[in-house]
């Protein structure tokens, strides 16, 4: 799970850096990170839910309203801008000139090739089951872990590639202080940003609920229900104190917040008695029980913390820019062969 936080972060830091002036980098994205983990995990009623975020309000009644098609039809949108987002990454490499480009396209298509066998591996019966779940929980960080390495290798080292943009370790990218001094901004700047804050809000709220929605849902056997009201107050708080520190919004993460109710099920084998001839006998997998506990959630945040100091910022600035591009193909894929949509699309 703390790959599935970081690295998605690192990757979305990125595509802020280039779009908000350097306004936002590494450690503004990882510290909103924490925020959303900790607050969530110890205050939500539902704390397996990834969060996201929202404005204030009691409309989450219309939650009631919401089918599962609005949430496949939300995550099938997601999962293109994922694409999307990664096809920009490269578009930026031509700055660097060809060769920097075609080697980051490279990078990023072996990343996605490299992930997506990691899970054609876990849905098979390669291997024993344990080394099945090794490479599904750590095959994504190894691979990028692995191509870091990779440009480094013969000619390839001597193109210049993009990294990822880092800063002094715990202090915001810009030369300020963490808290914003709101008390300098100009009314009229104010009423300019009131007409965008709305329509922001919206989309928040639809964000986080859709992604409690999936992260409950009913192939999951939880126990403990969920609390839509506390859990949009919350996202406000957060939202005023991300305000209040110059950090983005804690996201509501439609992909990682299934992945994470997902990671946290037990399950056990079961032999279909019904079938008769060569079938008769087959085993399938079946979630008995979800652990639910907040200190996954916890732990996730403490240790995105963790990796704000020196020595780990080093270590993320060494990643080539391809290899977020490559990122955001895998989680744009990987959402779309999940979605409803798709799956009705390829039954059809």
């Amino acid at each position: 799970n703390l790959s599935r936080s970081i690295l998605p972060a690192s990757a979305f830091s990125l595509d802020m850096f280039a779009k908000t002036a350097r306004s936002f980098g590494v450690n503004e994205v990882l510290l909103a990170s924490v925020l959303g983990s900790v607050v969530f995990s110890v205050f939500a009623c539902q704390h397996l839910v990834i969060v996201g975020v929202t404005a204030i309000t009691n409309a989450c009644k219309g939650v009631t309203y919401v089918t599962r098609f609005s949430c496949d039809i939300f995550g099938f949108y997601v999962a293109f801008i994922y694409l999307q987002k990664g096809i920009q990454v490269l578009t930026r490499q031509w700055a660097n000139g060809e060769r920097a480009a075609y080697l980051s396209i490279t990078v990023a298509v072996l990343v996605l090739g490299a992930a997506y066998l990691c899970g054609v591996i876990c849905g098979s019966t390669l291997f024993q089951r344990y080394v099945r779940k090794f490479i599904e929980d750590y095959g994504t960080p190894l691979t990028i872990t692995f191509f870091t390495g990779f440009v480094h290798i013969g000619r390839m080292k001597s193109v210049e590639l993009e990294t990822l943009p880092t800063s002094k370790a715990f202090f915001p990218t810009q030369d300020r202080g963490w808290f914003i001094h709101f008390w300098d901004i100009d009314v009229v700047d104010v009423f300019i940003a009131m007409p965008f804050a709305f329509p922001l809000s919206i989309l928040f709220y639809f964000d986080h609920n859709v992604s409690a929605l999936i992260a409950q849902g009913t192939e999951f056997p939880l126990r403990k229900p969920a609390g839509f009201h506390w859990d949009i107050f919350l996202l406000g708080l957060t939202t005023g104190v991300a305000g209040l520190l110059g950090i983005p919004f804690p996201n509501g993460l439609i992909l990682q917040a299934p992945f994470h109710t997902n990671s946290l099920c037990v399950t056990r084998q079961v032999t279909d008695e019904s079938e008769t001839g060569a079938e008769k006998g087959h085993t399938t997998r079946v979630i008995d029980h979800v652990v639910e506990q907040r200190v996954s959630n916890l732990a996730q945040g403490l240790l995105t913390l963790g990796t704000m100091p020196g020595p780990l910022l080093i270590v993320l600035h060494l990643i080539p820019q391809g290899i977020p591009a490559g990122l955001f193909f895998v989680m744009g894929v990987q959402a779309l062969e999940g979605n409803g949509i798709t799956l009705k699309m390829v039954y059809l």
